[in-house]
């Protein structure tokens, strides 16, 4: 994807998105159904082989500086962000190793080759293993060539613990060590080009959002609203749609219970879905109360709303990122929530990383020293949550700036208008 050349379109139309609103009382649908919804990623570039080859740079910089003579990847989000090889984990081992100096190098199956070279963007260098050979043999015999025969190997802690004591087994002069100051060092800064998939994966969760809000009626289940949530999604493009759709009392449990559930008047209706483009994520929660709600659930709801403020401003560049928790755990104290953790009140953390995983390091939690900088994005969503009642979450995701945090989308600005908007893309 070319991140700079997309970011001008990304500001374009976007206050068009969601022209219309639907109130909650009268929820009959302005269009038929899903098939109103087209896709919004046609026009989207993915990230190109020059951008992998400039993470890889990134990565070998940031390898020096540690000491680190090598890192070994598993299938998972870093090796499609620095190779763009799409995989999955096996008893097979399939790994990418990005040495400090020299080209990477992609260790599989013999007979999965031909697949790997598909998605495969950077380095002609395959060593394949027969079945009943020694992987861990080709990995050494790649760091040889680069003139690694003793040192520190890095690993990320996802890795599985037979991949990293095979390698060291199978060369005793190498070291296991962490790659996680490499893999966050490079992913946790996302470049414009990134953040405008992300911009887009948030504009496509936010109209299905309104497509979803203008459906609902009573009677609906829990199941038939995430349902429908997800095909809104897919149909405008989204990849990998997931939803969460909580009602009633079981909205008081951040991931939701067995308990059955269905709208019916003043009900609490918690929904946190997200979707990817180009395999970089969005996450949206938006609570609703159908038809008119009461005085406890407006109350919650903006605090709730007063809370996400309170994370924005408290986001501020070069402070650590767990000041940000501090602040809205300090705020819901003085209205009677808390403290810490305790319930009624916020039982999770204000927020988490996010990028190509949904969650991802570094967080909105007490006791995170990271200091916040341009290029990190997060989640805001600092829920109360009352057992046996209800919960109220809001979650919008940010990105820093140099001059400070920026909205991919904006919170709404009340229960009677409760979808928001999309925040035109700014460079980092």
């Amino acid at each position: 994807m070319n991140k700079r050349d997309f970011i001008k379109f990304s500001g374009l139309a976007t206050a068009g998105l969601f022209a219309t609103t639907v109130s909650a009382n009268s929820p009959t649908p302005a269009k038929s159904g899903l098939e109103s919804l087209t896709s919004m990623v046609d026009d989207i570039a993915p990230i190109s082989r020059e951008e992998r080859l400039a993470r890889i740079a990134n990565a070998q910089a940031i390898m020096a500086k540690q000491d680190i003579d090598a890192i070994v990847l598993e299938p998972g989000a870093a090796m499609v962000y620095f190779s763009g090889i799409q995989w999955w984990r096996s008893e097979r081992l399939t790994a990418v190793v990005i040495p400090r100096k020299g080209d990477v190098a992609v260790v599989c199956p013999f007979f999965e080759e031909p697949s790997i070279r598909e998605s495969l963007q950077v380095g002609e260098d395959v060593r394949v293993w027969q079945e009943h050979e020694s992987p861990f043999a080709q990995v050494v015999a790649i760091l040889k060539d680069r003139g690694i025969n003793a040192g520190r190997v890095g690993f990320e802690h996802s890795v599985r613990f037979f991949v990293s004591q095979g390698i060291t087994e199978a060369n005793s002069k190498l070291v296991a060590v962490s790659a996680e100051p490499v893999t966050r060092g490079c992913r946790m800064y996302k470049t414009n080009h990134e953040l405008a998939l992300m911009h887009r994966a948030n504009a496509i969760t936010l109209k299905a959002y309104a497509f979803v809000y203008s459906q609902l009626q009573e009677g609906m289940s829990q199941g038939e609203v995430k349902s429908l949530m997800n095909r809104a999604m897919s149909a405008l493009g989204g990849e990998r749609p997931w939803s969460l759709a909580l009602f009633n009392e079981a909205s008081a449990y951040p991931h939701g219970t067995k308990q059955s559930q269905v709208i019916s008047n003043g009900s609490v209706v918690l929904m946190d879905c997200g979707c990817a483009v180009q395999g970089y994520q969005a996450d949206i929660s938006r609570t609703f109360v159908f038809g008119k709600p009461n005085a406890k659930q407006q109350k919650v709801w903006n605090m709730v709303r007063e809370g996400q403020r309170v994370a924005m401003a408290a986001a501020k560049v070069g402070a650590p990122a767990g000041s940000v928790d501090d602040a809205v755990r300090a705020y819901y104290l003085t209205e009677g929530y808390g403290p810490d953790y305790a319930l009624p009140g916020l039982s999770h953390r204000t927020g988490h990383g996010i990028g190509m995983e949904g969650h991802e390091s570094v967080n909105f939690v007490r006791g995170e020293s990271t200091p916040l900088n341009a290029g990190m994005c997060f989640s805001n969503e600092p829920g109360i949550y009352i057992p046996g009642e209800f919960g109220v979450r809001l979650e919008d995701c940010l990105y820093m700036t140099h001059k400070g945090p920026v909205y991919f989308t904006e919170p709404p600005s009340s229960l009677e208008d409760p979808l928001g908007k999309l925040v035109p893309l700014q460079s980092v």
